[in-house]
């Protein structure tokens, strides 16, 4: 990783849909070799794909909360490989302390949060936030660079 690849993943996370060429103006490079540092970049995994963010509640949604679940004995291995069906999740991570798992699920309503977690409920203990309002979105990931 050097400092022109950093200022192209700079450009890419500000908008994936930048033209190499517009890329190369702004990084001082020709639209090929951007091209290429790209390709390189995406062979390597440093750029795991292109996506669209979707705002949930203009498409339909009501509540987005947080739910840890702390797993039953034996039920942790089940759960990882359910919560892959669920629609309702958008984000799910393995994490460290009491609890085992958290996610960041979408709902159409305080009804549908109650069925989502009747669900859930099987595998493990649960604790719900409400999501009130997103403080940082979609923040750049800066790339470390070597020291020199």
């Amino acid at each position: 990783m050097d400092s022109v690849n950093s200022m192209i993943l700079k450009c890419l996370q500000k908008n994936a849909r930048m033209s190499n060429s517009e890329i190369g103006r702004r990084v001082g490079m020709s639209s090929p070799a951007v091209g290429e540092r790209i390709k390189k970049m995406e062979d390597a995994e440093i750029i795991e794909g292109y996506t669209t963010f979707v705002s949930p509640f203009k498409t339909g949604y009501q509540l987005k909360a947080l739910i840890t679940l702390r797993a039953f004995m034996g039920m942790l291995k089940p759960f990882l490989e359910k919560v892959k069906t669920y629609d309702e999740v958008v984000n799910c991570y393995r994490i460290t302390g009491n609890e085992n798992i958290v996610m960041e699920v979408v709902l159409k309503n305080q009804q549908h949060l109650e069925s989502f977690i009747d669900q859930l409920i099987s595998y493990g203990e649960t604790k719900t936030q409400i999501v009130l309002s997103q403080v940082v979105k979609h923040s750049e990931i800066k790339p470390l660079l070597p020291k020199s």
